[in-house]
Protein backbone atom coordinates (compact mmCIF):
# COMPACT_ATOMS: atom_id res chain seq x y z
CA UNK A 1 0.00 0.00 0.00
CA UNK A 2 0.91 3.23 -1.00
CA UNK A 3 1.82 5.52 2.36
CA UNK A 4 0.04 8.77 3.05
CA UNK A 5 2.03 11.73 1.67
CA UNK A 6 2.74 14.28 4.98
CA UNK A 7 1.20 17.30 5.39
CA UNK A 8 2.06 19.89 2.62
CA UNK A 9 0.16 23.16 2.72
CA UNK A 10 0.44 26.54 0.81
CA UNK A 11 -1.76 29.27 0.45
CA UNK A 12 -0.82 32.95 -1.49
CA UNK A 13 -2.48 36.24 -2.08
CA UNK A 14 -0.58 38.38 -4.36
CA UNK A 15 -0.52 40.02 -7.02
CA UNK A 16 0.32 38.66 -10.99
CA UNK A 17 3.74 39.56 -12.56
CA UNK A 18 2.73 39.03 -16.32
CA UNK A 19 0.66 36.41 -17.50
CA UNK A 20 1.17 32.48 -17.52
CA UNK A 21 4.08 30.94 -20.08
CA UNK A 22 3.62 27.22 -21.05
CA UNK A 23 6.38 25.14 -18.70
CA UNK A 24 5.95 22.08 -20.18
CA UNK A 25 3.88 18.99 -20.84
CA UNK A 26 3.81 16.15 -18.47
CA UNK A 27 1.40 12.71 -19.62
CA UNK A 28 -0.43 14.44 -21.52
CA UNK A 29 -0.93 17.34 -19.36
CA UNK A 30 -0.27 20.94 -20.35
CA UNK A 31 1.23 22.91 -17.49
CA UNK A 32 1.99 26.88 -17.69
CA UNK A 33 4.36 28.64 -14.78
CA UNK A 34 3.94 32.60 -13.77
CA UNK A 35 5.11 34.71 -10.82
CA UNK A 36 3.12 36.40 -8.02
CA UNK A 37 4.72 39.34 -6.30
CA UNK A 38 3.45 38.66 -1.93
CA UNK A 39 4.32 42.20 0.32
CA UNK A 40 5.66 40.89 3.46
CA UNK A 41 4.56 43.40 6.60
CA UNK A 42 7.67 44.81 6.27
CA UNK A 43 7.34 46.37 3.12
CA UNK A 44 9.77 44.06 1.12
CA UNK A 45 8.44 41.90 -1.55
CA UNK A 46 8.62 37.64 -2.02
CA UNK A 47 8.32 37.42 -6.49
CA UNK A 48 7.31 33.69 -5.96
CA UNK A 49 7.33 31.05 -8.98
CA UNK A 50 3.64 28.97 -9.66
CA UNK A 51 3.13 26.11 -11.44
CA UNK A 52 -0.65 24.62 -12.34
CA UNK A 53 -2.16 22.59 -14.66
CA UNK A 54 -3.60 24.04 -17.89
CA UNK A 55 -7.39 22.64 -16.45
CA UNK A 56 -7.27 25.02 -13.39
CA UNK A 57 -5.71 28.10 -15.05
CA UNK A 58 -8.33 28.21 -18.07
CA UNK A 59 -11.20 28.68 -15.13
CA UNK A 60 -9.73 31.37 -13.27
CA UNK A 61 -10.34 35.28 -15.85
CA UNK A 62 -6.87 37.02 -15.39
CA UNK A 63 -8.28 40.22 -17.26
CA UNK A 64 -10.02 42.19 -14.50
CA UNK A 65 -6.37 42.32 -13.02
CA UNK A 66 -7.21 41.37 -9.33
CA UNK A 67 -4.98 39.60 -7.06
CA UNK A 68 -5.01 35.67 -7.39
CA UNK A 69 -5.43 32.82 -4.44
CA UNK A 70 -3.40 29.93 -5.06
CA UNK A 71 -3.62 27.10 -2.92
CA UNK A 72 -1.54 24.22 -3.26
CA UNK A 73 2.33 22.56 -2.34
CA UNK A 74 5.49 23.34 -2.06
CA UNK A 75 7.03 21.64 -4.37
CA UNK A 76 11.03 20.91 -5.40
CA UNK A 77 12.85 19.84 -8.61
CA UNK A 78 16.39 18.84 -9.73
CA UNK A 79 17.82 20.27 -12.80
CA UNK A 80 20.65 19.99 -14.18
CA UNK A 81 22.50 22.79 -15.76
CA UNK A 82 25.92 22.39 -17.67
CA UNK A 83 26.27 19.06 -15.94
CA UNK A 84 25.68 20.68 -12.41
CA UNK A 85 22.56 19.75 -10.30
CA UNK A 86 20.50 22.92 -9.07
CA UNK A 87 17.36 22.57 -6.76
CA UNK A 88 14.03 24.08 -8.08
CA UNK A 89 11.48 25.36 -5.25
CA UNK A 90 8.30 26.06 -6.78
CA UNK A 91 4.42 26.40 -5.88
CA UNK A 92 2.23 23.69 -7.48
CA UNK A 93 -1.02 25.61 -7.37
CA UNK A 94 -4.44 22.59 -6.72
CA UNK A 95 -6.80 26.06 -7.23
CA UNK A 96 -6.36 29.70 -8.34
CA UNK A 97 -9.35 31.97 -7.41
CA UNK A 98 -9.04 35.74 -8.82
CA UNK A 99 -10.25 37.72 -6.05
CA UNK A 100 -9.14 40.73 -4.18
CA UNK A 101 -8.05 40.96 0.06
CA UNK A 102 -4.93 41.16 1.89
CA UNK A 103 -1.72 38.92 1.23
CA UNK A 104 -1.45 36.14 2.38
CA UNK A 105 1.59 33.98 2.60
CA UNK A 106 1.39 30.74 4.84
CA UNK A 107 3.19 27.40 4.31
CA UNK A 108 2.22 23.92 6.72
CA UNK A 109 4.79 21.28 6.28
CA UNK A 110 5.18 18.23 7.87
CA UNK A 111 8.55 16.81 7.24
CA UNK A 112 11.78 14.99 7.66
CA UNK A 113 15.38 16.40 8.41
CA UNK A 114 17.60 15.47 5.42
CA UNK A 115 20.60 17.03 5.99
CA UNK A 116 22.69 18.19 9.14
CA UNK A 117 21.34 21.30 10.39
CA UNK A 118 23.93 24.42 9.75
CA UNK A 119 23.79 26.85 12.93
CA UNK A 120 24.70 30.52 12.95
CA UNK A 121 24.68 34.00 14.51
CA UNK A 122 24.32 36.88 12.80
CA UNK A 123 27.12 40.28 14.17
CA UNK A 124 24.24 41.66 16.27
CA UNK A 125 24.26 37.78 17.93
CA UNK A 126 20.67 36.42 16.61
CA UNK A 127 20.28 33.29 16.34
CA UNK A 128 19.60 30.98 12.76
CA UNK A 129 19.63 27.53 11.57
CA UNK A 130 19.49 26.63 8.26
CA UNK A 131 17.87 23.23 7.36
CA UNK A 132 16.53 21.15 4.40
CA UNK A 133 13.61 19.07 4.88
CA UNK A 134 11.97 16.67 2.54
CA UNK A 135 8.35 15.90 2.56
CA UNK A 136 6.97 12.70 1.48
CA UNK A 137 4.77 12.12 -1.57
CA UNK A 138 3.12 9.54 -2.85
CA UNK A 139 4.88 7.03 -5.07
CA UNK A 140 8.14 7.18 -3.56
CA UNK A 141 8.92 10.43 -3.86
CA UNK A 142 9.74 13.31 -1.90
CA UNK A 143 10.39 17.18 -2.27
CA UNK A 144 13.30 18.54 -0.66
CA UNK A 145 12.81 21.85 0.48
CA UNK A 146 15.59 24.01 2.41
CA UNK A 147 14.21 25.82 5.38
CA UNK A 148 15.38 29.19 7.74
CA UNK A 149 14.53 28.99 11.53
CA UNK A 150 15.17 31.98 13.84
CA UNK A 151 15.95 32.80 17.63
CA UNK A 152 14.40 30.21 19.69
CA UNK A 153 13.67 27.34 17.55
CA UNK A 154 16.91 27.91 15.28
CA UNK A 155 18.59 26.71 18.65
CA UNK A 156 16.83 23.53 18.94
CA UNK A 157 16.88 23.04 15.22
CA UNK A 158 20.40 22.87 15.33
CA UNK A 159 20.16 19.47 17.48
CA UNK A 160 18.04 17.82 15.12
CA UNK A 161 19.67 14.59 13.40
CA UNK A 162 18.89 13.36 10.05
CA UNK A 163 15.89 11.62 9.86
CA UNK A 164 13.86 14.17 12.85
CA UNK A 165 10.51 14.77 11.94
CA UNK A 166 9.88 18.62 11.84
CA UNK A 167 6.46 20.65 12.08
CA UNK A 168 6.73 24.12 11.15
CA UNK A 169 4.52 26.89 9.91
CA UNK A 170 5.59 29.79 8.10
CA UNK A 171 5.95 31.66 4.61
CA UNK A 172 7.95 31.26 1.33
CA UNK A 173 10.25 33.70 0.92
CA UNK A 174 12.34 35.00 -2.12
CA UNK A 175 16.23 36.13 -2.04
CA UNK A 176 18.15 37.80 -4.37
CA UNK A 177 21.95 36.68 -3.99
CA UNK A 178 25.23 37.42 -6.22
CA UNK A 179 27.00 33.75 -7.62
CA UNK A 180 31.00 33.86 -8.80
CA UNK A 181 30.22 32.10 -11.66
CA UNK A 182 33.21 31.91 -14.57
CA UNK A 183 31.50 34.24 -17.07
CA UNK A 184 32.13 36.75 -13.56
CA UNK A 185 29.14 37.62 -11.09
CA UNK A 186 25.72 36.65 -11.99
CA UNK A 187 22.28 37.83 -10.01
CA UNK A 188 19.83 34.33 -8.84
CA UNK A 189 17.19 34.15 -6.82
CA UNK A 190 17.05 31.48 -4.11
CA UNK A 191 13.52 30.20 -2.65
CA UNK A 192 13.31 29.21 1.15
CA UNK A 193 10.45 28.49 3.99
CA UNK A 194 10.91 30.99 6.61
CA UNK A 195 9.62 29.03 9.54
CA UNK A 196 7.39 31.65 12.31
CA UNK A 197 6.97 27.98 14.20
CA UNK A 198 8.11 24.70 14.81
CA UNK A 199 7.41 21.45 16.76
CA UNK A 200 9.96 18.99 17.64
CA UNK A 201 9.28 15.39 18.93
CA UNK A 202 8.73 15.11 22.70
CA UNK A 203 8.80 18.99 22.61
CA UNK A 204 5.93 21.79 22.78
CA UNK A 205 5.98 24.39 19.98
CA UNK A 206 8.24 27.22 20.13
CA UNK A 207 7.22 30.42 18.81
CA UNK A 208 10.16 33.15 17.48
CA UNK A 209 8.35 35.96 19.53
Amino acid sequence: MEPVANRNQITLRGSLVSLPEFSHENHGKRFFRFFLEVPRLSGAIDTLPVITEETILSAVDLSGGEMLTVTGQVRSHNLRDNGKRHLSVFVFASSILAEDGEPINTVELDAVVCREPTYRRTPLGREICDVMLAVPRPFHRADYLPCILWGKVAAEASRCAVGDPLVLNGRLQSRIYTKLTEDGPQERTAYEISALTAQFPGSIPQSNE
